[in-house]
């Protein structure tokens, strides 16, 4: 074993005794270069805890399997054509994600050769010329990946599925969707879109099912239609893994990245994917320290901070209601001045966040237009607030009931990019239209439709959870807001909140220790 192995390993191992002292630690190498980096191949140790520095504080891992060293587990092997592994697009310092922080750090430390810049989706077209930085501009800028979906559809047998509309490209920036090899006229006619990688931890509340109770009995359900079965069991399953839905399972995920992301010509044998499977659902993240309120679990802290929290909290309940507080309560936090003295620095921070969490809970507002959503028979417009309304799960912050929804982000004419392609969408007489775009449809990225096409679903995808939000931007499936503030931005925009700034400043600081 070489030297910086063992540097890396030693470490690794001193991150659960630097928890005691509130030290933030990470791998020596991190220590050398100022990246948190962990390259496909490299050794590492994830004990029970580790700690990642990031500009809000520190974001902290908890791992509750048997301690793993990276060499040899299937997650953190290069085990692809290009020199990928999973943790590539999932690493530990971005809350299982990737930030474009660490996109860009890399891009410099390596001249833009490291294996995540890989041609195939790397780049915005693997026929751009490679190395070049305008070529991976949107992974680059955005913390975009590009993601070629088949077209027409195709069902999880292989069979084509006959679109309920016909697509038309209007605008191809990055030259794909018009590629002769790659396009959507090539001998593989496939739609190129660009979406930001999901959080692959906190895995017990994306994939359990509101109270355990089946779905097709539950009301929560907005369409019976949304929920698949494993393949492999036939049981009921959620579709909150992926923004599309198109994949219900870890395995089915882990199967369909290793042949898409890593490039591989073989098949994940079984063993791997139990042992990616019980990675993924061991893990759970979240920002463990802020540096301006402090410790974010243990006494004094509201209860849902922290990460242990997350392991130690129910899943499938919903948190829209007084008894149930999606993040509990922040009471401890709402800090009042006597007459004669001042709230210090941290208690005026912890103030904000308290006051953030009760606008997320409380301050309620005309949510309108949006498809999926208020066409369920909620009404339109139907006022609710974040909490009640789409950021209803207890701890994780996604919407319970897995409903695929059209906030405007991928469709004109709330959200118009010059970066991304877009298609005109023109749905066919006889089907059921986007509730309030109709039948002609301005997209960015078409959403659940490449996946079921329907009409209907153009645009729609899956809300995420918020846990690790200060270690992960930027934001929303396009990666439109580039921060926090820029995020709260768009929801007061696009449903005229009229949030004062004092309330905005409370939102993004109650995000920031999520």
């Amino acid at each position: 074993m070489s030297r910086h192995s063992l540097h890396r390993i030693s470490a690794a191992l001193l991150v659960g005794a630097s928890l005691t002292f509130g030290v933030a630690a990470f791998s020596q190498g991190a220590e050398e270069s100022g990246s948190q980096w962990w390259g496909p191949g490299e050794e590492f140790v994830i004990g029970e805890t580790l700690e990642f520095p990031n500009d809000y504080g520190r974001l902290r891992l908890v791992n509750t399997g048997e301690p793993i060293n990276t060499t040899g587990h299937p997650f953190f092997e290069p085990l692809g054509e290009n020199g990928r592994a999973c943790v590539t697009c999932h690493q530990p310092s971005d809350a299982m994600s990737l930030s474009v922080k660490t996109i860009r750090a890399q891009w410099v430390a390596t001249d833009g050769t490291d294996p995540l810049f890989a041609a195939i989706d790397g780049s915005n077209c693997p026929s751009l010329p490679q190395g070049e930085e305008a070529s991976h501009s949107l992974l680059l800028e955005k913390g975009l990946f590009r993601i070629p979906r088949p077209w027409p559809p195709r069902a999880a047998d292989g069979s084509v599925i006959e679109p309920e509309f016909e697509l038309e490209v209007i605008s191809d920036p990055t030259g794909c969707n018009l590629d002769p090899q790659w396009g959507m006229f090539s001998d593989e006619p496939a739609i190129s879109v660009f979406r930001r990688p999901r959080p692959v931890a906190n895995m017990k509340y994306l994939l359990t099912l509101p109270n355990g109770v089946t779905p097709h009995e539950y009301f929560m359900y907005n369409d019976k239609s949304l929920l698949p079965t494993d393949p492999e069991t036939g049981e009921f399953v959620s579709v909150q893994l992926m923004s599309d839905g198109r994949l219900p399972t870890l395995r089915g995920q882990a199967g369909d990245a290793s042949s898409t992301h890593l490039e591989m010509i073989a098949e994940l044998t079984e063993e791997d994917l139990r042992q990616i499977e019980e990675f993924e659902r061991s893990i759970y993240v979240a920002q463990g320290f802020s540096n301006q309120a402090g410790e974010l679990g243990g006494p004094g802290a509201p209860p849902g901070l922290g990460p242990e929290a997350m392991r130690d909290g129910p899943p499938g309940e919903l948190g829209n209601n007084p008894v149930n507080r999606v993040f509990g309560t922040f009471a401890m936090w709402l800090h009042q001045r006597g007459e004669d003295e001042e709230l210090t620095p941290q208690e005026e921070f912890q103030a904000s966040v308290a006051r953030g969490a009760n606008v997320f809970f409380d301050k309620r507002f005309f949510i309108r237009d949006v498809g999926v959503y208020n066409d369920k028979g909620l009404g339109n417009p139907f006022k609710r607030s974040c909490a009640s309304g789409c950021h209803n799960t207890v701890l994780a912050g996604m919407d319970l009931a897995p409903g695929f929804m059209d906030l405007g982000l991928n469709n004109w004419p709330w959200n118009r990019r010059e970066d991304l392609p877009l298609f005109k969408a023109t749905c066919h007489d006889d089907a059921v239209p986007q509730s309030y775009l109709g039948r002609v449809i301005y997209t960015h990225d078409p959403g659940r439709a490449l996946v079921t096409g329907r009409c209907s679903d153009i645009g729609a995808s899956m809300t995420q959870q918020m846990r690790g939000l200060a270690a992960r931007a930027p934001y929303f499936m396009g990666g439109e807001a580039d921060t926090l503030r820029e995020m709260v931005d768009f929801y007061d925009r696009r449903f005229n909140i009229r949030y004062t700034e004092q309330e905005k400043q409370d939102l993004v600081n109650f995000m920031s220790v999520l």
